[in-house]
């Protein structure tokens, strides 16, 4: 949602009003938690962790009165990829309960966004078009995060079965990631509020479930486990030039006005950092570390810079 003019509700107004897109502030929010507790900024995560949960919270509010007072919006929003935010936004909340060792409401996380993944993903393919936003790569955003929190529970839960399942959706987001560049418009890269960052930050997510493969306590060692660090490593490597390539449209192609799809820039920034920090341990490589962390600050500064806009934008709703 951009900067559109005040309605006469004020705030519920622009409540009512918002799309499904706006999930993508949880996952920004989220994802930049996740890398500060990997640095040991344990009180700054829990901040961000506190603030994407109650954005969490209002959204599914949201999501639920659509459901039941409009239909019509709720059935037509989530034929859209953006619909998947919800899939992803709960894999990433899950993420870090699991990181904190809380593994039940981690298990939990997981139960409801595997349920509710493939109704929305059938539904946003049967709807897909040609020259999409970079919202579309949305479909590999979400598989890629069950496989993220499915491959952070393997660790710490008894059994390691999960780690079939994580696999299973890191190479079939590998797939969806293919099928969604061809519908991509590159074009975005020059006019895009935001969401065009989606497409590097999709591998950045890749990468990270690859990591968690690479963790796998029972792989290591094995044949599987020695393909699957390659691959990962290229992935990482390929979303980095996206990242280059992306700052490079931002400086030739300035949009510094607030838009909503800006969180969908923060997303992907905060993405690859945690997956180059994950990756730096989990594939032994420990000069990624220090780029890791450079690249967590950025994405720390780039969520305040588009906090700032967004509590500018709502200052507009208020009476």
């Amino acid at each position: 949602m951009g900067d559109r003019a005040p309605s006469e509700d004020g705030l519920v107004g622009w409540w009512v009003e918002l799309p499904p897109g706006a999930g993508t502030a949880v996952m920004a929010t989220g994802i930049v938690s996740i890398g500060l507790h990997l640095v040991g900024r344990e009180v700054l995560s829990w901040i961000l962790f506190v603030l994407a949960a109650i954005a969490w919270l209002v959204l599914a509010v949201d999501f639920g009165r659509r459901l039941l007072r409009d239909r019509g919006r709720w059935v037509e929003e989530v034929a859209t990829p953006p619909a998947l935010t919800a899939v992803a936004a709960t894999t990433l909340l899950g993420t870090w309960f699991a990181l904190q060792g809380w593994s039940g409401v981690a298990v939990a996380a997981l139960v409801v966004a595997a349920l509710i993944w493939p109704v929305l993903l059938t539904s946003v393919v049967r709807h897909w078009r040609r020259r999409l936003p970079g919202t579309v790569f949305l479909v590999c955003v979400a598989t890629q995060g069950l496989a993220v929190l499915s491959g952070t529970l393997v660790v710490s839960l008894p059994s390691g079965w999960l780690a079939w399942p994580t696999l299973g959706c890191f190479l079939l987001g590998l797939a969806l990631y293919a099928v969604a560049f061809r519908r991509f418009d590159l074009g975005q890269l020059r006019s895009g509020a935001g969401d065009q960052w989606v497409a590097g930050g999709t591998l950045a997510i890749c990468a990270l479930a690859g990591a968690k493969l690479l963790a796998v306590p029972a792989w290591r060692g094995t044949a599987l486990h020695d393909a699957l660090r390659p691959l990962t490593l290229v992935t990482l490597a390929l979303s980095v030039c996206w990242y280059a390539v992306l700052v490079l449209a931002e400086v030739r192609w300035p949009r510094p006005r607030y838009d909503m799809a800006r969180w969908a820039t923060v997303f992907p920034m905060g993405m690859t950092a945690v997956a180059t920090l994950s990756i730096a341990d989990a594939a032994a490589v420990g000069r990624l570390w220090t780029s890791g962390q450079v690249l967590l600050w950025v994405a720390v500064t780039a969520w305040v810079l588009t906090l700032v806009g967004l509590v500018r934008h709502l200052a507009a709703y208020s009476p």
